[in-house]
């Protein structure tokens, strides 16, 4: 087990390198010039020419990318070309709204999804099942873009309990913070644990199959019983990696969400920064959000060592 660990460490390390190397190289190639955005096109050449000087943006490509990794690895990620800012309070800043986001859509997906999964493989093959497993296609095929603006009309618009968008900050308190996020968390979680309630039937009804469930139902176990005590602990593998990658989906991929309800999270902010030329931010935000997908990934693989045992082998 500690040689496996060790072998995902080192395949941890080598997937950041590449990364990185990939995400600067792709950034430098878009066309365009953060001086010449910045100072607009009526600026001289010499006045252009000072501020790259003044970003670095001068220095060869080679000595950029060691500048940008090891400040990274020590926790500098450098200054914003448009807010003149540093890179990490920018991304600490919005962390503060994507991070219990995600949070916040996780728990409310596996809240939905696990009852549900678990129901229709209980209930296979009748009304119970077909009913859940069509209510889970309808939340697949619903954009979540769509949904949340539903939510603001009826929620927001009509009953007024929600506010249509903005953050309050926890500083108003915990409570006004997460209502702030429950309507945004609702519009992601719907998708995601429509997913999720699919991948637990299946994979339940694939372990429900095995001859040790067969045994514990011979010795007078009920079906919700033997799925409870043994079935639903062996079918985690596959549930474990779909929650995963829903994880880091959603704590990089709430961009629409986030504009939707005029939220200031990591993907406005990389909209901004596209938008602005803003290629230090852009870089930084993304290698974070593969750092986190890797992390997670790593977190995921001893997950499985510690529910199943076999693999420790």
């Amino acid at each position: 087990m500690l040689n496996y660990v060790k072998a995902r460490i080192l395949s941890l390390a080598t997937s950041l390198l590449l990364s990185s190397m990939i995400i600067f190289i792709l950034l430098e190639a878009v066309p365009g010039d953060a001086a010449s955005f910045m100072l607009g096109i009526n600026a001289t050449e010499a006045t252009i020419n000072a501020l790259r000087e003044e970003l670095g943006l001068e220095k060869n490509i080679v000595i950029r990318y060691l500048d940008w990794t090891t400040g990274m690895m020590s926790g500098n990620f450098g200054v914003s070309y448009t807010y003149r800012v540093p890179v990490q309070e920018l991304i600490l800043e919005r962390l503060q709204v994507s991070l219990p986001l995600t949070i916040y859509s996780i728990f409310l997906s596996v809240l939905i999804a696990f009852p549900a999964g678990i129901l229709a493989a209980q209930f296979y093959g009748k009304k119970t099942d077909y009913s859940i497993m069509a209510l889970s296609q309808v939340g697949i095929s619903i954009p979540n873009f769509w949904f949340a603006i539903i939510l603001v009309l009826i929620f927001s618009i009509n009953l007024r309990w929600f506010s249509a968008g903005g953050f309050s900050g926890w500083d108003s308190g915990l409570g006004s913070g997460l209502k702030s996020l429950t309507l945004p968390a609702i519009s992601l979680a719907l998708p995601q644990a429509s997913i999720l309630s699919r991948v637990i039937r299946a994979s339940l009804l694939n372990t429900l199959k095995e001859d040790y469930i067969r045994t514990a139902r011979a010795k007078g176990l009920t079906l919700r019983q033997a799925i409870q005590n043994h079935a639903l602990r062996n079918a985690l593998i596959p549930i474990l990696t779909i929650l995963g990658l829903q994880f880091s989906f959603l704590l990089a991929g709430a961009i629409i969400i986030e504009n939707v309800f005029f939220l200031p999270g990591l993907g406005r902010l990389i909209f901004q920064g596209i938008m602005q030329r803003d290629l230090i931010v852009v870089e930084s935000v993304i290698m974070l959000l593969v750092f986190s997908v890797i992390i997670i990934n790593f977190l995921i693989d001893i997950m499985y060592l510690i529910i199943d045992p076999r693999l420790r082998r």
